[in-house]
């Protein structure tokens, strides 16, 4: 009996000592206490889900994109279902610089995790203005730069051109000192190109995808289902080109990459790590299970265990070809 209680405070003590897996990430000079965020333009303001899912255990969020002025989008329809996904073309509604660093900033501050905030503009001016206001924003940790955002009209794409795209992240570089994430369009031949150009400029990390450009048509009335004509597709059904996307750029670019596309459950995370995706953000699973990134952090470390890894960091790019 004395053997057996010997035997089973040993195999307790053993128990209590294996080590946590350890789910931080390096995104250039941003540190995530984890790899799983939540996509701009699917989470609001974070406000709006703090009684739904526990914000702090997120890694990041990533609130809706800002621009100079406040926007009310494009006329409805603006989004569409599909049978794979989501097509939507709001066309960045959002409430303007003034408005949420005097209205949203404070509250995104006392989230609990890292916030990074996605501008857009119409021209260069634009995000160099919109990042001369962020670097007064206190606690400012990142931002995304939303160069690839398919449902506005009256600006460049500069998502489409590596120079264009070069010259946006190397003027907002000298603005800010926090992390630069640059979001890629996948709405181009090579994408490699755009994420060479944006490393090129200083940023931290590339987001790999925005929506695929795709429409709908009502041919009974023979219109297009969107007023805007084009939307961006999003979920399920572009997780294989955003894989595509992630595999070449953290590949051949470099630079560390946040996969983007149709990510829903823990094999869809694990996939896009092992291609090469230092950390993921969630987008239109959000609208259908609000719990999601939540799930997905918590099955982490048994998802790793299963292939005996103990951090997320060891199992990024490990895809054998």
């Amino acid at each position: 009996m004395i053997g057996a209680s010997k035997m089973i405070g040993a195999s307790s003590t053993q128990t209590e000592t294996i080590p946590k897996p350890d789910l931080s990430v390096q995104l250039g000079r941003l540190a995530l206490k984890n790899p799983v965020l939540v996509a701009s333009g699917t989470f609001g303001y974070a406000k709006e889900m703090a009684g739904v899912i526990p914000l702090p255990e997120l890694g990041g969020i990533l609130p809706k994109t800002i621009t100079q002025n406040p926007r009310p989008g494009n006329a409805p329809w603006r989004t569409v279902e599909t049978s794979a996904g989501l097509l939507n073309a709001i066309g960045l509604d959002n409430d303007g610089i003034d408005y949420f660093l005097a209205n949203h900033w404070p509250y995104l501050k006392t989230a609990g995790t890292t916030i990074i905030v996605s501008i857009a503009g119409k021209s260069l001016d634009d995000f160099v203005l919109l990042a001369q206001r962020l670097s007064e924003a206190k606690g400012l940790e990142a931002v995304e730069l939303n160069v690839s955002c398919p449902n506005v009209s009256g600006g460049v794409d500069f998502g489409t051109d590596a120079k264009l795209c070069y010259e946006v992240v190397r003027s907002v570089r000298k603005v800010l000192d926090c992390a630069i994430v640059t979001k890629l369009t996948p709405n181009v031949t090579r994408i490699v190109d755009i994420a060479k150009a944006a490393r090129d400029g200083g940023t931290d990390a590339v987001s790999c995808i925005n929506t695929v450009l795709g429409m709908a048509v009502d041919w009974r009335k023979r219109k297009p289902m969107l007023a805007n004509v084009v939307g961006g597709l999003s979920g399920p059904a572009i997780k294989p080109i955003a894989l595509r996307c992630v595999y070449q750029v953290a590949t051949q670019v470099g630079v560390p990459v946040i996969g983007v596309g149709g990510i829903a459950n823990m094999d869809d995370m694990m996939e896009f790590l092992i291609a090469g995706a230092s950390a993921i953000q969630i987008g239109t699973a959000n609208y259908y299970d609000p719990l999601v990134s939540i799930k997905l952090i918590r099955g982490l470390p048994d998802a790793l265990a299963s292939i005996g890894a103990t951090t997320v960091r060891e199992i990024v790019g490990t895809l054998k070809t």
